[in-house]
């Protein structure tokens, strides 16, 4: 998501020849639901591609929040409120919707970009006057590339991160979370004869179910056709060194014990997995990182600060990194590696304090979330019952549907402090 909001705001920005190297073959039926939060809607409108991924999504009308044993309500929090107060509403989609439609909207500008599927960039050679990197096709002979400008948008597992960080000398590693996540999409027809199953499907709802040290938030997407179920649990399926992409085959057997406490609804909906079908992905953070820039470098995304799902925010994030780039660069003075970096330099400036922090808030809201018996889980549900009882001031424990947070959240416009901030930071930067 990060390289293709690059790839659009540059070309929004008028630049002329941006090339895009990406690993895998293609953009595919890739992933599963993903949420679609005002503050991500509002750049994908002005890089006109809001609309065709606005039409397959479902607009969230409230959230439950619920004890995953019993099924009992904790708290419901209205959401028909985020529309009028930040001018989008908060949508939920499907992740392979959401890429595909940011590449449509990159190969309505084919004149300005190029795609180069199957390839990987490997050793960096140059960094700053210009960079040149080494560029591996799936089948074929590695190449140099030669560029003014290099955004790596590679993700958790950043080589470019790594070497960047070796070059500093600079000892910031991979995180295990200790946390793994089933993601699971149930087709209408498998829901549809069971009443209480269609109401689900059928809802503009985000269902969360929590329980110690795991839960699963679930809504529908593509038209109310697909309910997407996200989990979260212990990690106990990985090896040490977990495979190239951090996903394993999943055992159902494994997954139904998991959640064997949770309520019959959710059962049922688990059974539902096909046998065989089951895939984890293990869930890893970083350290931060002392910069995420180097040279005419600049990192994106999951390559700097990957985030838990816990609130929602990874892609919004990327997708906020590539509107700023696409806003600092645009006004760079002149094309001289040393204007290059300091435009990077104010990227960094408008990025780094704000996405470190919903990475640590993503992080705290996971704990809160999979509380176990005790005070601090006495104390949380009181927090609960007081929205349920309306009580006046009272905070909901779940940040991501906490007032305060969405509106630190949905009504920061990145793209507009970009806008004004630009030239003062950029005056000011090192």
């Amino acid at each position: 998501m990060g390289g293709l909001a690059c790839t659009l705001s540059l070309a929004r920005q008028g630049f002329t020849k941006i090339s895009v190297y990406e690993y895998a073959s293609s953009l595919g039926f890739v992933g599963a639901g993903i949420q679609l939060a005002p503050n991500m809607a509002r750049i994908l409108d002005r890089l006109n591609v809001w609309k065709p991924i606005q039409a397959e999504a479902v607009d969230l009308k409230d959230t439950s929040i619920r004890q995953g044993s019993s099924d009992a309500e904790l708290a419901n929090v209205q959401l028909q409120y985020v529309r009028e107060t930040y001018g989008y509403p908060h949508m939920v989609g499907h992740r392979s919707n959401l890429a595909g439609e940011m590449y449509n909207g990159c190969k309505d500008k084919s004149a300005n970009i190029t795609f180069h599927f199957s390839h990987s960039v490997q050793k960096v050679h140059s960094w700053s006057p210009g960079v040149r990197f080494e560029v591996k096709p799936r089948d074929g002979e590695a190449f140099d590339v030669e560029c003014d400008v290099l955004l790596a948008a590679d993700g958790v597992k950043s080589n470019i991160r790594d070497q960047m960080l070796a070059l500093l000398n600079i000892d910031a590693k991979v995180v295990d979370s200790g946390q793994a996540a089933y993601r699971i999409m149930l087709d209408r027809k498998d829901m549809e004869n069971d009443p209480e199953l269609l109401e689900l499907i059928d809802g503009e709802r985000a269902t969360r179910w929590i329980g110690e040290r795991r839960h699963i938030i679930a809504y529908p997407v593509s038209n109310n056709t697909i309910y997407n179920l996200s989990t979260a649990q212990p990690d106990t399926n990985f090896a040490a060194a977990p495979s190239a992409t951090y996903t394993t085959k999943g055992s159902k057997k494994e997954m139904l014990e998991t959640y064997a406490d949770f309520c019959p609804k959710v059962q049922k909906m688990l059974n539902m997995v096909p046998e065989g079908e089951v895939c984890e992905w293990k869930l890893r953070v970083h350290a931060p990182l002392p910069t995420w820039v180097h040279g005419s470098m600049a990192l994106v995304g999951d390559a700097c600060h990957p985030t838990l799902p816990h609130l929602a925010q990874g892609a919004a994030q990327a997708i906020e990194d590539g509107a700023v780039l696409g806003v600092v660069l645009s006004k760079v003075p002149d094309t001289s590696a040393e204007s290059i970096n300091k435009a990077l330099k104010v990227y960094q400036e408008l990025r780094k304090s704000r996405a470190e922090g919903l990475v640590a808030l993503a992080a705290a809201n996971g704990r809160e979330m999979h509380l176990g018996d005790g005070a601090a889980k006495e104390a949380r549900d009181a927090a609960f019952k007081a929205i349920r009882e309306g009580r006046e001031g009272a905070k909901v424990p779940d940040r991501w549907a906490d007032a305060d947070v969405q509106k630190m959240i949905y009504g920061h416009d990145c793209w507009k402090d970009a806008e004004e901030q630009f030239e003062t930071l950029f005056a000011a930067a090192a």
